[in-house]
């Protein structure tokens, strides 16, 4: 099958906007956001209708009061009084209780959500090709993953509630106080276009300091990704830039605590604002409820109960603005989240993908790639990987090797051309059964911080004893690890920092091994080790590529003398091709390439 793609880069090369300059709180985000209470909708049921309960039970204890000072005081009936008092005092403890529940729920469905968005946002990371995490900044991803998912979980634990809430209770407060005097009702409401004046503005405040906030957020992450970790660490303390690093660190954490600041107490001239709003609708309740009571038209206890009821009213309101500012201040959150959700990559299974690879070698076909659009990285590459055959590259660094080893298993996409593994196009099967064939050992070579055992049963997690050691005595690692005090549970350390360059390079072979895939790449393998520890590798090299279509890149032309065939690799094109005795006689690159490299090491 040849699935021959052209055009622009694709989504492998992708790149992301960063969140835009105005907070944008659209229908279309606000379905998004309700979306994530689909899976609890009985539970968000339930909270609604205690909030309903709850709304219409807050009525109560001051319409009690209007009887107490109406007709239980003047009437000098004790019973009545005790049982106002007492109906006054239930009310008040089943809203308690309400409360409680209405909590319990709140926590559990925020609880759950965050739950739900970190696990999307983990796998949804996963799915995303290398150039993403090549080009993303450290400590952005954390950033992203942790604060900025934490800082939005008040949304739905409080925020949305709290609206909902003030709602419930700014609509049943409306509706008695016309109920019991429209006048005074009236008068009340001429107070609620004050709270809303400042509020716009104050929301858009928020956010921009919000913004700001997560990304200074994501500059202290990063630096002490970069520098705490294993490699920056000893970078700084060889260079002796702790005192450098440590005034980076510090001018990130003071932007941070300075805008944090400001975040906090941005409004709290608007609360004051509100307050003083607030205080404005007793007294004008006072005043002109006072007059009626002279005309004999209300009485004390309707006055006590209206004003009661009055700061059910403005509550709400003050609330409610106040819940605009803090929504418009967590949008920048949201924004940055659903910014990392939006992301695609064309690097994914299409329909009716194959889940499973045929055996047989790789091939390429005229393919092309590029990681930018105007530079082109690999043109017009085409070969044949036979089974059972080591194909090596090599060349100058920077030519393309390492780019032709990545498009095997789809870490990138091709431009143009084709790819295939046992005849089939690696489109055209499924990205876990691509990558479950083929194994990987570069030099870099990467190992948890944890045992050995560990490491290498991340290959194979069912394999048994007997066969995690057949892969260690085929890697020449099993005698140095059974030496070890602990052996195979010796702790390796961060990056495998407790061992050496050659004893983690077998380890890796081993791992390998354990997964004993048809097609083995090694990547420059041995490239950093001493003589000895690269014969060592080199014999555990062999024994992985016993059999496997092996593709083997290499600086040392001496590790590549027996491969089968040689691809000169130069700006992106294979220049030469064949084995070593013939490309020595063909007095091209790979003679000049050797030449340098072997007079190196003649002594003069």
């Amino acid at each position: 099958m040849n699935m021959t793609k052209t055009g622009s880069p694709s989504m492998g090369r992708m790149k992301f906007n960063e969140t835009s300059d105005k907070p944008d709180l659209s229908p279309a985000m606000l379905r998004r956001i309700a979306g994530y209470f689909a899976p609890y909708r009985r539970r968000t049921l339930a909270v609604l209708a205690v909030l309903v309960v709850t709304s219409l039970l807050g009525l109560l204890p001051p319409l009690l009061i209007q009887q107490i000072v109406d007709k239980a005081l003047p009437g000098k009936d004790l019973r009545l009084l005790a049982f106002l008092v007492s109906a006054s005092l239930a009310t008040t403890v089943l809203s308690g209780v309400l409360g409680v529940l209405q909590s319990y729920l709140n926590t559990y469905i925020s609880q759950h959500i965050v739950y739900d968005m970190k696990n999307r946002m983990y796998r949804h990371l996963q799915s995303l090709p290398l150039s993403f995490f090549s080009n993303v900044k450290q400590g952005e991803v954390i950033t992203r993953m942790t604060s900025d998912i934490a800082g939005i979980q008040g949304i739905f634990s409080g925020t949305l509630v709290s609206f909902a809430s003030n709602v419930l209770v700014l609509v049943s407060t409306a509706v008695t106080l016309f109920l019991m005097n429209g006048k005074l009702a009236l008068l009340s409401l001429c107070v609620l276009p004050l709270f809303a004046a400042p509020t716009r503005r104050m929301g858009r405040v928020r956010w921009k300091l919000a913004k700001q906030t997560q990304e200074k957020i994501s500059e202290q992450n990063r630096i002490v990704e970069e520098t705490l970790g294993l490699s920056g660490y000893l970078l700084m303390k060889l260079f002796a830039r702790d005192g450098k690093e440590y005034e980076g660190f510090r001018t990130a954490n003071a932007d941070t605590t300075r805008l944090q600041i400001r975040e906090s107490t941005a409004g709290r001239w608007f609360m004051m604002m509100v307050g003083t709003f607030g205080s404005i609708g007793p007294m004008l309740i006072y005043l002109y409820g006072g007059y009626l009571f002279i005309q004999g038209e209300i009485s004390i206890g309707a006055i006590i109960a209206f004003v009661a009821l009055l700061g059910r009213l403005y509550g709400p309101v003050g609330s409610l603005t106040n819940l605009y500012v803090d929504i418009k201040r967590s949008v920048a959150l949201f924004q940055r989240i659903f910014e990392y959700f939006d992301l695609d990559s064309e690097i994914k299974d299409i329909p009716d993908a194959a889940a499973a690879v045929p055996d047989g070698g790789i091939g390429f076909r005229d393919v092309s790639f590029a990681y930018q659009a105007d530079k082109p990285a690999l043109r017009g590459i085409s070969f044949d990987a036979k089974p059972g055959t080591v194909t090596a590259l090599v060349g100058p660094s920077g030519a393309g090797k390492t780019t032709i080893t990545q498009l095997i298993p789809r870490l990138y996409e091709v431009d143009s051309g084709s790819v295939s593994v046992g005849g089939a196009d690696v489109r055209s099967v499924t990205l876990e059964a691509l990558r479950s064939r083929i194994g990987l050992v570069t030099q870099d070579t990467y190992l948890f911080n944890g045992t050995i055992r560990e490491n290498l049963l991340y290959a194979d997690e069912n394999a048994d004893e007997d066969k995690m050691i057949a892969a260690c005595r085929a890697a020449y690692i099993h005698d140095f690890i059974a030496g070890l005090p602990d052996g195979y549970d010796t702790v390796v350390g961060n990056r495998g920092i407790k061992l050496s360059g050659g004893e983690k390079q077998r380890i890796a072979i081993a791992r390998v091994l354990l997964k004993n895939p048809p097609v083995v790449i090694l990547d420059e393998a041995t490239s950093a080790l001493d003589t000895r520890s690269e014969y060592h590798v080199q014999q555990a090299m062999n024994a992985l590529l016993r059999g496997k279509t092996g593709i083997v890149i290499a600086h040392r032309l001496s590790t590549v003398r027996s491969a089968d065939q040689i691809l000169v690799v130069d700006g992106g094109r294979i220049a030469e091709r064949g084995r070593h005795d013939e490309l020595l006689a063909l007095g091209g690159l790979y003679k000049e390439l050797h030449d340098k490299q072997f007079a190196a090491k003649t002594p003069a």
